[in-house]
C-alpha cells in the first residue's frame, strides 16, 4: 500500500509512537505517497456534489494536511482559500504545493476565525478527535462561517459485520486503544468513533442544519447502498429584523 517513495516501516513505527502533531511532522515529506492522503476520487466526488450549491466566496480546509482539500476548494470558490492545521511539517508541504493559499497553524478545536468563510471542508480528519472533542470542533467551524455558509465532508457508511473491512477497523481501533493505554504521548486515530448519527447530533447542537448527499461514484455495497456520503451542514442565514413604523 506504500509506494517506493513513501515512508519505510521503521519511519511509520516511529510516527505511530509519537504524538499526533510530532507524528505528522515526521511523516509530512512523504505523506502524499501514502494511502492516508485523500484520494483524488474523493476530492472529485466532493466537488461534483457541491457544485450545485456554489459558487462560493472564501473557502476553508480544516485539518488541511499537505493541502489535498485546497485543490477542491479552488474549484469551488471564487474568493481566497485558507488551510489550517497544527502540524508545521504538513503546512510546509502544503505551502510548497499551494503557494496561493493562506496557511495557518492552529488547533482546530479553537479556530482563530469568525464570520469569514462561505464554505468549509475537511477530509479524513474526524478520527483524530475523540467524541468529547467534536463539539468544540464543530462550534468553531460554525463560528468561522458567514450566515448561510456550508460545512461539508465525506463520511463512510459502516461496513457490515460480516465484512473484512468491519473487522479490520475494529482491530485497528482496539490496537490503538491498547497503544494509548500503555504508551505516552497518545496518538488519537480511530475509525469507529465518528458514526453518522453521533456526528449529526453534534453538528445540530452546534447550530447546523444537516443533510447528506450520496457519493455514488465511490461505489456501492452489496445491498446497493452507497459506501460513502457527503455530509452537508448549513449555518442559518441571518434573520432580518422586521421594520417598524418610521424606520
Amino acid at each position: 500500500m506504500i509506494s517506493r517513495h513513501g515512508p519505510t516501516l521503521r519511519e511509520l513505527s516511529v510516527q505511530a509512537l509519537s504524538s499526533v502533531e510530532r507524528g505528522y511532522d515526521l511523516l509530512a515529506p512523504k505523506f502524499d505517497h501514502t494511502p492516508f492522503r485523500t484520494p483524488d476520487s474523493f476530492l472529485d466526488a466532493t466537488v461534483h456534489a457541491l457544485s450545485g450549491f456554489g459558487p462560493f466566496g472564501a473557502g476553508l480546509d480544516v485539518c488541511c494536511g499537505t493541502g489535498a482539500g485546497l485543490t477542491a476548494l479552488r474549484s469551488l470558490c471564487r474568493g481566497p482559500v485558507t488551510g489550517v492545521d497544527f502540524s508545521a511539517g504538513m503546512l510546509a508541504q502544503a505551502r510548497s504545493a499551494h503557494p496561493e493559499a493562506a496557511l495557518v497553524r492552529a488547533d482546530v478545536r479553537a479556530l482563530p476565525f469568525a464570520d469569514r468563510f462561505d464554505l468549509a471542508v475537511t477530509f479524513g480528519a474526524l478520527g483524530h478527535f475523540l467524541p468529547v472533542e467534536r463539539p468544540a470542533l464543530f462550534e468553531g467551524v460554525h463560528r468561522t462561517l458567514r450566515p448561510g455558509g456550508l460545512f461539508a465532508f465525506p463520511i463512510w457508511a459502516p461496513p457490515p459485520v460480516t465484512s473484512l473491512a468491519h473487522w479490520g477497523m475494529l482491530g485497528f481501533d482496539l490496537a490503538m486503544r491498547v497503544r494509548n493505554a500503555v504508551w505516552r504521548p497518545t496518538f488519537v486515530m480511530y475509525y469507529r468513533t465518528a458514526a453518522f448519527r453521533a456526528v449529526r447530533d453534534d453538528l445540530t447542537a452546534a447550530g447546523f442544519t444537516v443533510g447528506t448527499i450520496a457519493l455514488s461514484s465511490l461505489g456501492r455495497s452489496r445491498d446497493g447502498a452507497p459506501r460513502y456520503w457527503l455530509v452537508v451542514a448549513r449555518k442559518a442565514a441571518s434573520v432580518r429584523k422586521p421594520r417598524t413604523l418610521g424606520s
